[in-house]
């Protein structure tokens, strides 16, 4: 079964996570080192070949408020240049908080800020991908509920 590619993008890092095959759980992959945002889609699409993605997740940073910050729109244009260049659908998931979730995580399982830098934007990847994951598991029991007998 093809998988989902989950991308926390960030000016300077990105973390990619990736779900298992059966598409129920989302497991941190990698984080690349931002020099260019052609350089970033070059890698995440060949990524996506490599594990056999069939769509892209990538997390918005909406404000708290919904609204859409610099942030966002930084994003929504790696977005709009990752649909032009790829060849597969690639969504956009709410990850309001994701990575101070990541963080407060780790700080509470007394990971040093050393370490934390290094693994924080895979780990949210990997909290945007779950999420969408789970989202989408309950889409499908809604519109396909299987009967007992």
């Amino acid at each position: 079964m093809p998988r989902t590619l989950g991308v926390d993008y960030g000016e300077r890092r990105v973390g990619l996570a990736v779900s298992d095959e059966l598409g129920m759980m989302a497991l941190p992959l990698d984080i690349l080192t931002v020099q260019s945002s052609r350089q970033v889609i070059g890698d995440v699409l060949r990524l996506c070949h490599e594990k056999q993605v069939a769509v892209i997740v990538v997390g918005l940073p909406l404000n708290m408020d919904g609204s859409r910050g610099p942030a966002a729109e930084t994003v929504e244009r790696f977005v709009r240049e990752l649909r032009r260049l790829g060849k597969l659908p690639v969504e956009v998931w709410d990850e309001r908080m994701s990575s101070r979730q990541v963080e407060r995580m780790l700080i509470d399982a007394d990971v040093s800020r050393a370490k934390r830098k290094g693994i924080v934007d895979k780990l949210a990847a990997q909290v945007i991908l779950q999420s969408y994951l789970d989202a989408d598991e309950m889409n499908r029991e809604k519109t396909n509920p299987h009967t007992e007998i």
